[in-house]
């Protein structure tokens, strides 16, 4: 058995269509004998009031075509905002990542409740002043990188030194110093880790207390700071 396919047609098919016929109705009409005179304006406004509807229904037709255009551009929209959500969240999940901080650490420039959003594939390596995001005892902190592979960190009653050079950090307001029961001085950074320091150096759980730190047990670079207090 065979089926014939469906056929199908658009609103504009539709109207035209419909107003083909009409016309061919009007011309295969045929011509009002002497007998159907009296009934000629009658016949007339029947005509108009018929030519009313077609323009109407016309009209109709024209507005109708409209709703699947309206369909077609809201799920193109709908398609359009959800692709850009995925993008954001596949650069959360396997490019950024973002913590609540909790500690007084690296206060004044990250403090307690901030949001601190750091970039994941920066574990190749680190920049002297670089803020990492690392984990000690099970929970995640932000410390600053003050000495990488091969250098020669010492901390005295003098401050912080690097390669012999004592070193002039204006935006810590506090004496580093080093720590009674921390690890020994001098040291050297040995490949693949960094040293790490926090911001408020009194009482910050630092490399001073864990000593060097492995690159690749960081989760990565410090990229922005959102402060985010008393809500």
């Amino acid at each position: 058995m065979q089926i014939e396919a469906l056929e199908i047609k658009t609103f504009e098919q539709i109207k035209q269509e419909f107003l083909n016929e009409y016309v061919i109705q009007e011309k295969t009409a045929k011509p009002a004998s002497s007998a159907d005179t009296a009934d000629a304006p009658h016949e007339k406004y029947q005509k108009r009031d018929k030519l009313k509807k077609v323009r109407s229904t016309g009209k109709i037709l024209d507005r109708m075509s409209y709703i699947p255009s309206i369909w077609k551009d809201l799920a193109f929209l709908f398609v359009k905002i959800a692709s850009i959500v995925l993008v954001f969240a596949l650069l959360f999940i396997f490019m950024y990542g973002i913590i609540r901080y909790g500690e007084p650490s690296m206060s004044p420039m990250i403090k307690d409740g901030d949001l601190v959003i750091f970039y994941q594939y920066t574990k190749s390596g680190y920049l002297p002043q670089d803020a990492v995001v690392l984990e000690f005892q099970g929970q995640r902190q932000v410390r600053r990188v003050v000495a990488t592979e091969g250098d020669t960190v010492d901390i005295t009653e003098d401050g912080l030194w690097i390669n012999g050079a004592l070193q002039n950090e204006p935006s810590i307001y506090q004496k580093t110093e080093p720590y009674q029961d921390g690890v020994s001085f001098p040291l050297t950074v040995p490949p693949g880790h960094v040293f790490v320091l926090g911001d408020s150096r009194i009482n910050a759980t630092d490399s001073r207390i864990y000593g060097c730190v492995k690159i690749e047990d960081t989760f990565g670079k410090v990229m922005a700071v959102i402060r985010r207090r008393n809500i």
